[in-house]
């Protein structure tokens, strides 16, 4: 059986710098009636030489950095783009839903967009309207389906395009970053939506998402994607663990004060230096499981701090907060003048799991519980398990972030 999805040496490729002034056009012109070269303005290919097969069924992510290619690909698997070089062989119908409002005409209003979009797939009309009410329950939108979409705000117009291609009967479903839309309760029906689709009616899905424990979630397969080519194709825990351990090489040549995660301060106090020790009081780059650390940080004082309070936390590098202390309880600080500080907080057997983490740090005032500093994402955690750890047992069953100490036991009941 062939295949229901095809790539094969799929390249595409931009111009960069559309515009030219009028004194190149003309000797470009020049150029071209003389039969000499033509200055070519330079090429980005936002795709290089991509192949791979997708069976019917599959469920595949596809990850990767901004820019990596990954809703170039979707355009091309969608058929919205063409190739520059290659080709694309799709057999069956496809169901897409790459960006707000694609596939979503925002003159029509909602309920001839549901319409539209069944035809466009192939639906026979007295099918649609069988679906009809199914798609507008399930979008929350009754009240305002018979208004034109253009006066829908941006996540009304997602809602509806999410209902609509989830609903209809594609032999494939491509989703690009659509999946967190709307509130809790409307992103837990769009989960519970996709997995009704992946496990009970078998639908070939692609998803592109930023959300890595959704994709190890929900997918069979998994593809990496770094700058238009495919750098790793696989089961998904492993593919998403180098992409974890690509981002950590990024985040530890960034600067302390991180970029990606939110920061305030007050500018009374200012953070200087972070350092991780070992049991052997080293500075270290990497955190063995179970070992014993101790966290060094340096803050700069610059106003008077009456009883400041300090916290440390850890969180994923997509910002899940797994771990919080503060030092209310143990640390009496009084009144600190303006100088420089070094905070130590020791953790035992540090219990994470090995992979990537980060840090988060907060200074607040003691009574009022002020906030003077707070920052997110400033110094990577990487895990490993390299001394006396069975190391087999955890890439196995590396599942969450911490394992749980317990001991089994199975005693066999005598019936009486």
């Amino acid at each position: 059986m062939k295949p229901i999805i095809e790539v094969n040496n799929l390249t595409k490729e931009y111009q960069l710098g559309h515009l030219t002034s009028l004194k190149e056009s003309a000797l470009n012109t020049l150029r071209r009636l003389t039969f000499r070269p033509v200055q070519e303005r330079e090429r980005f290919k936002a795709l290089d030489d991509v192949n791979f097969h997708i069976e019917q069924g599959e469920v595949v992510g596809i990850i990767g950095h901004n820019g990596a290619g990954k809703s170039t690909l979707l355009k091309h698997l969608a058929n919205i783009s063409k190739p520059t070089k290659g080709d694309v062989i799709v057999r069956g119908s496809v169901a897409p839903l790459i960006e707000v409002g694609a596939g979503v005409n925002p003159e029509l209003t909602g309920r001839e967009n549901i319409f539209l979009n069944g035809a466009i797939l192939g639906i026979p009309k007295i099918i649609i309207q069988q679906k009809l009410d199914e798609i507008i329950d399930f979008s929350e939108l009754e009240q305002f389906i018979d208004t034109p979409v253009k006066r829908y705000s941006s996540g009304m117009t997602v809602r509806l395009g999410f209902s609509i291609a989830t609903s209809m009967e594609a032999d494939i479903l491509i989703v690009d970053e659509v999946l967190a839309v709307g509130d809790l309760a409307f992103q837990r029906k769009c989960f519970d939506r996709m997995e009704d689709l992946i496990k009970r009616q078998g639908k070939t899905v692609l998803l592109v998402s930023h959300n890595i424990r959704q994709v190890e979630r929900l997918c069979s397969r998994t593809i990496l994607m770094s700058h238009g080519k495919i750098t790793q194709d696989g089961k998904p825990r492993n593919v998403c663990n180098a992409f974890y351990e690509e981002s950590d090489k990024e985040i530890q040549t960034a600067k302390i004060t991180s970029k990606f995660g939110r920061t305030e301060s007050s500018g009374d106090i200012e953070l200087e230096s972070i350092t991780v020790l070992n049991n052997e009081g080293n500075s270290v780059a990497s955190i063995e499981y179970l070992e014993d650390i101790e966290f060094k940080v340096t803050y700069v004082i610059k106003s008077k701090l009456a009883e400041p309070i300090f916290g440390l936390g850890i969180h994923t590098t997509d910002f899940l907060y797994l771990a919080t202390s503060q030092s209310l309880d143990q640390l009496a600080s009084g009144l600190l003048h303006p100088g420089k500080y070094t905070l130590s907080y020791k953790v035992s057997n540090f219990p994470f799991l090995p992979g990537i983490y980060s840090l988060r740090l907060g200074v607040a005032l003691n009574g009022s519980f002020q906030p003077v500093f707070y920052s997110e994402g400033v110094f990577p955690l990487h895990v490993i398990a390299s001394k006396n750890i069975n190391r087999s047992v955890l890439s196995t069953n590396n599942e969450g972030f911490i394992s749980l100490d317990g001991k089994w036991s199975l005693v066999e009941n005598h019936s009486q």
